[in-house]
């Protein structure tokens, strides 16, 4: 027989309401009983058996309460349900999938393209590390952004995606996270179309663990040809952050080339500059001037300080010293002798 949870506490509860009913009638037929006899222990002993019965049954009808409204969530708490019986049916279609593992080997090509698009360190860069500290690999960058300037703060100035010729300098800005210092960190430049490097650095972490940086580049303006550009953060060979950019225009041709000829008559100007040397000779003579510091002379005027020298008029302080008067309270001591002198005649 297959009894479940559910089952067995409606069976439960049931029983308890049959036994609260039964109880409630056998007590109060004893009662009654008990109350028509004559002998006092016997109708007590009924009476006390009916109200037993009584308080059995009210003790099922809490029971049935309980069995009505928490048994069954409270068993569930010790034995949860196990729905996965009635799922089993569903696992009857699993054998129609058994025809897609063979098609399961063909993706297994699909993970090599991935592999190719990691940028990696080219090999002429690369001989060129010099740093023995190990680079830290939880190293972070972020996306750079590029600008034509940069603030005092690292910061780029009205930072854009496109530029347009003539471009002299760009600037890629970034933040940065847990590098070590004195590790080797590169920043390229390329070309996308053709992956010419326009410009690249490489060196040792001169900066602290984190915070703000830039890497900039200043080819020469025939550089600069109209396509898309990306910019390649490395810490030691480990590709971490990149972005890309467009330039539009035509480059500029390169017409600064005849500025080299103006350096020869720089030279010639510097040798007849320097005849104007005699110049300075007259600067002595008049030095001169300098000799009519006789007017500090006339500091005689603070030998007048002899007015200090008048301070002798404190020493008129001799006037305290007329307090000698207080010393001629000894002649009103000198009036009571002759007072004991007119006692003689008595």
């Amino acid at each position: 027989m297959n009894l479940d949870i559910k089952t067995a506490v409606q069976v439960a509860f049931f029983l308890s309401i049959f036994g609260i009913i039964l109880g409630v009638l056998l007590g109060i037929r004893n009662i009654r009983e008990g109350r028509k006899l004559l002998y006092f222990k016997k109708r007590h002993d009924l009476m006390a058996k009916g109200w037993r019965l009584i308080f059995i049954a009210i003790v099922l009808s809490g029971l049935a309460f309980f069995f009505n409204r928490y048994a069954e969530p409270a068993i569930y708490l010790i034995f949860p349900p196990s729905p996965t019986v009635t799922l089993t049916p569903t696992i009857t279609l699993t054998p129609t999938i058994t025809l897609t593992p063979t098609i399961t080997n063909t993706p297994s090509i699909t993970p090599t393209p991935a592999i190719s698009n990691t940028p990696e360190i080219p090999t002429q860069i690369y001989a060129q590390f010099t740093s023995v500290v190990a680079v830290n690999e939880k190293a972070v960058f972020s996306i750079p952004q590029i600008a034509r300037k940069i603030d005092e703060d690292y910061q780029p100035v009205n930072p854009a995606f496109e530029f347009e010729n003539p471009i002299g300098i760009l600037y890629a800005t970034y933040s940065y996270d847990q590098m070590a210092v004195d590790s080797q960190w590169s920043a390229i430049w390329y070309r996308v179309a053709d992956r010419e490097i326009i410009c690249y650095e490489t060196k040792p972490w001169n900066g602290s663990t984190g915070g703000y940086g830039y890497t900039e580049c200043q080819p020469s303006s025939d550089k600069w040809k109209p396509g898309e550009y990306e910019v390649q953060i490395f810490v030691g060979t480990t590709w971490t952050s990149s972005e890309r950019f467009v330039v539009i225009g035509e480059p500029p041709t390169p017409t600064i080339t005849p500025t080299p000829t103006w350096t020869q008559t720089v030279t010639r100007t510097v040798t007849s500059t320097n005849t104007i040397t005699l110049t300075p000779s007259i600067t002595p003579t008049r030095t001169l001037t300098p000799t009519r510091t006789i007017t500090p002379t006339r500091s005689l005027t603070p030998t007048r300080t002899e007015t200090p020298t008048r301070t002798l008029t404190p020493t008129i302080t001799r006037t305290p010293t007329k307090t000698k008067t207080p010393t001629r309270t000894f002649t009103p001591t000198l009036t009571p002798t002759p007072y004991p002198t007119k006692t003689l005649p008595y």
